[in-house]
């Protein structure tokens, strides 16, 4: 069985991108010297925020691909993946193609 969430109001679910095992060049990186990556996709988005009784659409969708603050959000695990809940104002960008 597969757990869903829905984020509420301006909160976004984001999977981070997997950081590369080696530098550019050729060495590798142990676990313990990784920092998380600050990079990932969105899986879901809330609603939008409520402000003076009218909704405020969200500037993200699902799939796209961006950028949040190294400490934002909250981490969870769903399915044994984790995943980061965080408010829209966390998101610094979105990464075009």
């Amino acid at each position: 069985m597969s757990t869903k969430i829905r984020p509420l109001q301006d909160r976004v679910i984001v999977k981070r991108v997997a950081e590369e095992e080696k530098t550019k060049g050729g060495i590798i990186i142990p676990d313990t010297a990784k920092e998380k990556p600050i990079e990932g996709e969105v899986i879901a988005v809330g609603p939008g925020k409520l402000e003076d009784g009218k909704r405020i659409e969200p500037g993200v969708k699902a799939g796209d691909r961006v950028l949040f603050g190294k400490y934002a959000g909250t981490e969870v695990k769903l399915d044994g993946v984790e995943h980061l809940i965080l408010r829209e104002a966390d998101i610094l960008g979105i990464l075009e193609k």
